[in-house]
């Protein structure tokens, strides 16, 4: 995804904003390829959707690159 002119490697979640019911960040659960995250971000996009920034070493841990397709479960966090 292209962030102010930078290539960030994330997973979008479309349409969230409706599903989440918020418009701002929202704490989750989740799991990557199998790889737990715990109480990680969801960033609002501008767009109507979140995303969930993978970085460089959990890209590394997983054996993934930028473009690469990995599964995801998110759980929302109680507040």
């Amino acid at each position: 995804m292209n962030v102010k002119g930078q290539l960030w490697s994330c997973v979008q979640v479309p349409d969230s904003v409706e599903l989440l019911g918020t418009g701002r960040a929202v704490r989750v659960d989740a799991t990557v390829d199998g790889l737990p995250l715990e109480n990680a971000g969801l960033i609002v996009t501008g767009t109507g959707g979140h995303m969930l920034s993978l970085n460089a070493r959990l890209r590394k841990q997983l054996g993934k690159d930028i473009g690469d397709t990995v599964t995801v479960h998110l759980l929302r966090r109680a507040k």
